[in-house]
């Protein structure tokens, strides 16, 4: 087995996939070390599979933007996987009047940006999506964004990145990054040292103990999403949705069940083996939610749950950037639950920066250090 590559990614969920089999492509020699047992452990495989542009922070949306006009459309058949990619709009409903501000702000900022998205009432929702109970009283409309399956995608991006080359480990914990003459050389595991001339950090709530490692703090903390899956149902829509306080949001998938998901400030809880579980209490509260939305859908059963950490950045809007401190390191964690629509754009992004020194995107916004004190 190798010990040395010209990059190391630490973290095996989408971002680090990603980004693997772009530098692969690239001639990039990589090695991902994943701490869990599984590929895909952590958000990748534990999120709604909204690939959307409204309702973003203004600084992140030009990822999603070009990852949709760029990467989705052909990434299927890229991967040889069906990643279940729909491209037929986002609604982002409103129940009430200061839903329809929220609504209207992030709207009004993503067309600054260059999003087509516009604000429709209730009658133009329930002619797009006649299933929405009366009490839409509107929505944010934006008719180029999607969903597609998580789990398929990221194992995807893992199962083509391993033809090309890349070495994937799991269950290799990364402990501590070293720096031999001030650049980054070493990534350390309880039973392993390995040597890069680059290293990616992309292990989501982790990073930051990472990080930490070599005096790096990127301001994050772990938030419990937690989501539920029905039986399928006959085909009723096949539009993203969201709220104006993203309470909750879902899909009905490519074999008719419904994905829905949220947070609620009731935390699920750890098994002993690590796992997370949810809390019943707070999926009784999702669908409780749902049914104002959808009454059609209160007779449905809940084939299953499931819950997971996100890595709530302090700003919400993650990091990705190169580390001034230690040539040679790149950080990209913190996507705060919305990593997956962009992590094809992502890892594109990364591979340019390893291989070519720039990117295509902007990333200036996204910079580690915007959380320093100005001087």
């Amino acid at each position: 087995m190798g010990y040395t590559a010209d990059v190391i990614i630490v973290g095996g969920g989408i971002i680090g996939c990603a980004t693997a089999y772009y530098l692969a492509k690239k001639g990039v020699s990589v090695i991902v070390l994943e701490g869990s047992d599984h590929i895909g452990n952590g958000g990748s495989s534990r999120n709604g599979g909204g690939v959307r542009q409204s309702g973003r922070d203004p600084r992140e949306l030009p990822l999603a933007m070009y990852g949709i006009q760029n990467l989705w459309p052909n990434l299927s058949e890229e991967l040889e996987v069906d990643c279940e990619y729909h491209q037929d709009g986002n609604l982002r409903l409103g129940k009430t009047e200061k839903h329809m501000e929220i609504l209207t702000g992030l709207a009004d900022r993503a067309k600054a940006v260059g999003l087509d998205v516009r604000m429709i009432d209730g009658d133009e929702v329930r002619r797009i999506n006649p299933y929405l109970s009366d009490e839409v009283i509107g929505a944010s409309w934006c008719p180029t964004d999607g969903h597609a399956n998580p789990l398929t995608t990221t194992l995807g991006y893992y199962k083509t990145a391993r033809k090309l080359g890349v070495h994937f480990i799991s269950g290799e914990k990364v402990i501590a990054l070293k720096k031999v003459k001030g650049v980054i050389k070493k990534v350390i595991t309880p039973n392993n040292t390995y040597e890069a001339d680059t290293v990616i950090v992309a292990a989501g709530l982790n990073s930051r103990e990472v990080l930490a490692t070599v005096g790096i703090d990127i301001p994050m903390q772990p938030v419990m999403l937690e989501a539920l899956v029905t039986e399928a149902q006959p085909h009723m829509f096949d539009q993203m949705l969201g709220t104006a306080e993203a309470d909750f949001y879902g899909h009905q998938t490519k074999h008719g069940s419904f994905v829905f998901g949220g947070t609620l400030g009731l935390e699920g809880f750890t098994k002993d083996n690590g796992m997370q579980s949810t809390n019943s209490l707070a999926a009784s509260s999702t669908c409780r939610g749902i049914i104002k939305y959808f009454p059609m859908l209160s007779k449905a059963k809940i084939v299953r749950t499931w819950a997971g950490w996100m890595d709530l950045c302090a700003d919400k809007v993650p990091v990705i950037s190169k580390i001034d401190e230690v040539p040679g390191l790149i950080a990209a964690c913190g996507f705060s639950g919305h990593g997956f629509g962009i992590a094809p754009a992502v890892g594109y992004n990364l591979s340019m920066l390893v291989t070519e020194g720039k990117t295509d995107v902007d990333l200036q916004e996204l910079r580690y250090d915007r959380f320093k004190a100005k001087q």
